[in-house]
């Protein structure tokens, strides 16, 4: 009986917000005057001063007029979009972030960089992982307090998130191997790492232009593993390669990918160190915080590399009458986005695909 009282609700739930949200992406005639360069008037209420507020918070300038009022009209349709999510994601903050002032396509380019590869039923026959067990696991664990995850980074405009993704897990697997932590070179892959997919000979890793974790762990393993940061530096653009092998830092000797089965995740990530995941990010553009639960996100359209770091439960689900369980993905934009550079998102429903792309690696003690 709760169940199906608890269905109906979410349902009704559901619809309603939807019909909000459906109202809200319609768009007024504002949008499009702004945009092409309209007057400023057709903005609705309060749109500049929030506009204005936003560029001093995050020190943006524009070089001109018509690039202000381009970004104006940006701001306002992401404002729109921020409040579409905040109906479709009740369970989480949605609102002004530092990139309220890119269209999705522009944020997509600079920001992500998943692109292409094997997922799903063919990512899982590579290399696949044993099954553990999930039984004893604990309620909550973090990484983070056990000393295996360093800062959070800024990969700047360059889609180079799935060596962000790589280098943290080999930042914790190394971790658990020796005991050090170590802050590894996003850079190295960025320059070098050129290794394609088995499975899709077009998915290949192209510094700022995307790639994937498991082709970094096959470029690792053939290279002979990777240097610090500090020996080779972060600089946000691809540029000639520079790797010293005798500045080795990490070797990695091999890598596994994990079942879809969340509880499988969950004991993968307690057992072996911080895991690197794929997932969709279409609702992290207006993440500003608490646990995100989308009614509706896309489980196939696989474009973020992060890190998986741990899980936890919070509060009260109104849409499921218990305790929301979530987990905790550290991101690479720096500490202004989200939780402190962190995301959380709701555990147990595959959601935005977390699932579908989830490796681990190991290092060489």
């Amino acid at each position: 009986m709760e169940r199906s009282v608890s269905l109906l609700l979410t349902c009704a739930f559901s619809l309603a917000l939807l019909a909000c949200a459906t109202a809200l992406r319609q768009g007024p005639e504002f949008l499009r005057q702004v945009t092409d360069g309209g007057i400023i008037n057709s903005l609705p209420a309060g749109s500049e001063r929030k506009f204005v507020m936003f560029m001093e918070k995050y020190g943006k300038s524009y070089p001109t007029r018509k690039e202000y009022l381009h970004r104006l009209g940006i701001f306002a349709k992401n404002l729109v979009r921020a409040a579409e999510h905040q109906a479709l994601d009740p369970t989480a903050v949605h609102g002004v972030t530092q990139f309220s002032d890119l269209s999705e396509e522009e944020f997509e380019q600079m920001f992500m960089g998943v692109r292409g590869g094997a997922g799903g039923a063919e990512l899982l026959e590579m290399n696949q992982a044993e099954e553990m067990t999930a039984e004893g696991l604990p309620e909550r664990f973090d990484w983070r307090e056990k000393g295996a995850v360093t800062a959070v980074k800024m990969q700047g405009t360059c889609g180079s998130c799935w060596a962000f993704s790589t280098c943290g897990a080999v930042e914790g697997a190394n971790f658990i191997a020796t005991g050090k932590l170590l802050s590894l070179s996003e850079q190295q892959l960025v320059d070098c790492d050129h290794t394609c997919d088995p499975t899709d000979k077009t998915a290949c890793n192209n510094g700022c232009n995307g790639g994937l974790m498991t082709n970094a762990y096959k470029y690792l393993i053939q290279s002979g593993g990777l240097e610090e940061e500090s020996s080779y530096p972060y600089t946000g653009h691809r540029g000639e390669c520079n790797f010293q092998s005798d500045k080795i830092a990490v070797r990695v000797s091999n890598f596994t990918t994990i079942p879809i089965d969340e509880d499988q995740i969950a004991a993968h990530l307690v057992h072996r160190g911080p895991l690197a995941v794929g997932l969709n990010a279409v609702f992290m553009q207006t993440y500003i915080g608490g646990v995100s639960c989308p009614l509706i996100c896309g489980k196939r359209f696989v474009n973020h590399g992060v890190l998986l770091v741990g899980y936890g439960d919070e509060g009260f689900s109104i849409l499921r009458f218990r305790k929301l369980p979530y987990w905790i993905i550290k991101n690479s934009w720096g500490e202004r986005w989200g939780e402190r550079g962190y995301y959380r998102l709701c555990r147990g429903h595959g959601m935005c695909g977390m699932n579908t792309m989830v490796s681990a690696v190991v290092t060489q003690a």
